[in-house]
């Protein structure tokens, strides 16, 4: 068991019934990086086609429990499995239709992180239904990494299934695999506009696939000139010659609107901008670390700034 002064690592691996969450999390517990000299307890809330082998289980020191229940996920009921088996680490198969805000841990555990399995072949009719969208939008908001897998067949679809999907949550690592392993799914062939131009000019109806392929691809963006239309956003902590021009963009459903901007640091041209301005920017795109971000991401200089007649409606991905 974990050391009294440690909490215990919670994985939680989400996904559609037949997602492949099982065959992964066997996988995973037969690797040397995930190796322990305690107990895994393995919480599997959807049992799918392929079983788990219990002598492979047992050979690695997991124990496994089924809980059918979302309602009974909760802190009690894991504080209850968490003293009859005293694990050093917990793994969790969740059922992807479930509702994860019902998950409620116990203080003595710690949400290590969250992977989530997607079937590709199966993975349009889900984006296509805005009902299935919406799951799927919550599921991908609350993960870090994105497996989607089965992609033989489909691989001129990644593109936009990657900037859906990267709409979502643009900090979410999104991995794609076929049989031959993982796949490279965005060139800059796919994008509708030049990143190769002197000024990288974005067109109105691709901000959205820009905004998503800044923080995938910064070698591409990194020292370049842009030029794109948005709307400011200035908050009273911001420094005044500072704002975030940006889009209203759809990332699930026309009632799941967000505003995605970068900020934006002007000299002088930033106190001349209202909030809710409509403006032409352009700026050098540069990569800083931003508290936001957790880590580098986006920062433009802005080179000039001009009004702008108001865009209507959103972009998407």
């Amino acid at each position: 068991m974990a050391e009294n002064n440690e909490r215990i690592p919670l994985f939680l691996i989400n996904g559609f019934l037949e997602a492949g969450k099982t065959q992964f999390i066997n996988f995973t517990i037969q690797q040397e990086y995930f190796q322990t000299e305690g107990k895994t307890l393995l919480i599997v809330c959807e049992e799918g086609e392929e079983e788990y082998d219990e002598e492979l289980l047992a050979k690695h020191n997991t124990v496994m429990v089924v809980a059918d229940d979302e309602d009974s996920m909760t802190e009690a009921y894991l504080m209850g499995l968490q003293k009859v088996h005293n694990p050093e680490r917990v793994l969790m198969e969740w059922n992807g239709m479930w509702d994860i805000t019902k998950l409620q841990i116990p203080s003595s555990w710690e949400f290590y992180q969250q992977i989530s399995i997607m079937n590709g072949a199966t993975l349009e009719p889900y984006l296509n239904n805005n009902d299935l969208k919406s799951l799927v939008g919550r599921m991908v908001r609350s993960t870090e990494l994105l497996i989607v897998n089965r992609c033989d067949g489909i691989e001129d679809k990644l593109a936009g299934y990657h900037r859906v999907l990267k709409g979502m949550n643009a900090q979410c690592d999104i991995v794609f695999e076929n049989s031959d392993g993982e796949i490279d799914n965005v060139s800059e062939e796919d994008l509708p506009y030049d990143v190769n131009a002197d000024v990288i000019v974005i067109p109105d109806d691709a901000y959205g696939i820009w905004y998503i392929d800044t923080f995938d691809k910064p070698e591409r963006y990194r020292g370049k000139t842009v030029e794109f239309t948005g709307m400011v956003l200035k908050r009273p902590e911001f420094p005044a010659n500072d704002f975030v021009p940006g889009r209203m963009v759809m990332t699930c459903c026309a009632a799941d609107m967000s505003f995605l901007g970068f900020m934006c640091k002007s000299r002088g041209m930033g106190r001349k901008v209202q909030n809710q301005d409509w403006v032409r920017v352009r700026a050098k795109v540069e990569y800083e670390y931003r508290p936001e971000y957790e880590g580098d991401g986006p920062m433009l200089y802005a080179e000039d700034v001009q009004p702008a007649e108001p865009i209507e409606g959103y972009v998407g991905f």
